[in-house]
C-alpha cells in the first residue's frame, strides 16, 4: 500500500516508517509541525499517532486523498471524536488509544467479567514517559471505559497516573476485596508493537466500508469473528 504518516519525524513515526517500509509498502505522504513531504501517488490509508492539534490537517488530508485513516492520537476530546465520525462516513477510519494487541484483550476481558466483582474495590495505575503530554493516558480510560461498560452498579473510578523516565506504558487494573487482590497488568516492552498494530489496522482499512472502528475490530477480523 502506499501510506502517509502524520508527525513523521517523532518517535512513533520513526517506528510507523520502519514496520510499514518493512514490509514493503511505500511512504508517500511524511508531514510534522514543521512541514510537509508528498510525492505524486495518493495514499491508500493516513496513520497518525501524533497530538490532537494535527487532526484537522490529517481530516482536510484523508478527504483531499480519499484515504482511510488509522490514528493513535491520545489527548481527544469529544470535539476531536464527533470530526472522526464525521470523516468516518466516507471513509474507513480505526481510531485507539492503544494499538496493542494485549491492551485490546485486556479490555475485551475487563468489559466481559468486571461485573463479577461490583463490591469490589478497583483502581488503575499508569506509568509512561516523563515527556508524555496527556495524564491519566488514553488507554488507562480505555480500560476504565471498559470497566464502566461492564459494571453498570460502578458509578465513579480513579486512575492514578507516573510520568517517569522513558517507561513506553505500563498500565496495571487492580480489584481487591478484603481478603484477596486480583491484578491484571499489561506493559509495552516497547512502541514497536503499537507501530504493528498500525500496519494490522491499514491493512484492515483497505478492505472495510467506511465507519468508525476500533482496534478491537480489527482484531476480531483477523480472528474470524
Amino acid at each position: 500500500m502506499n501510506y502517509g504518516i502524520i508527525g513523521y519525524s517523532g518517535r512513533m513515526g520513526h517506528e510507523i516508517m520502519s514496520i510499514f517500509d518493512g514490509a514493503g509498502h511505500t511512504s508517500v505522504l511524511l508531514a510534522d509541525e514543521n512541514g510537509m513531504q508528498a510525492k505524486s501517488e495518493k495514499p491508500d490509508v493516513i496513520v497518525n499517532f501524533a497530538l490532537p492539534a494535527s487532526l484537522d490537517v490529517t481530516i482536510e488530508l484523508c478527504n483531499e486523498h480519499k484515504s482511510s485513516l488509522v490514528i493513535g492520537t491520545t489527548g481527544l476530546k469529544n470535539e476531536h471524536m464527533e470530526k472522526l465520525a464525521k470523516l468516518s462516513e466516507n471513509t474507513p477510519v480505526i481510531q485507539s488509544f492503544n494499538f496493542a494487541t494485549g491492551i485490546n484483550i485486556l479490555k475485551m476481558m475487563l468489559r466481559e467479567f468486571s461485573s463479577m466483582m461490583s463490591d469490589w474495590d478497583s483502581e488503575i495505575v499508569e506509568i509512561h514517559h516523563n515527556k508524555k503530554k496527556d495524564a491519566p493516558s488514553g488507554t488507562a480510560i480505555l480500560l476504565r471505559d471498559a470497566i464502566l461498560a461492564g459494571d453498570s452498579k460502578r458509578k465513579e473510578y480513579n486512575i492514578h497516573a507516573l510520568r517517569i523516565g522513558g517507561v513506553p506504558g505500563d498500565h496495571t487494573v487492580e480489584f481487591s476485596n478484603d481478603g484477596e487482590v486480583l491484578s491484571f497488568s499489561h506493559r509495552a516492552i516497547s512502541r514497536t508493537v503499537f507501530a504493528i498494530g498500525a500496519l494490522k489496522a491499514a491493512g484492515f482499512a483497505l478492505s472495510a466500508s467506511p465507519g468508525l472502528y476500533s482496534y478491537e475490530d480489527v482484531l476480531k477480523k483477523l480472528m474470524g469473528k
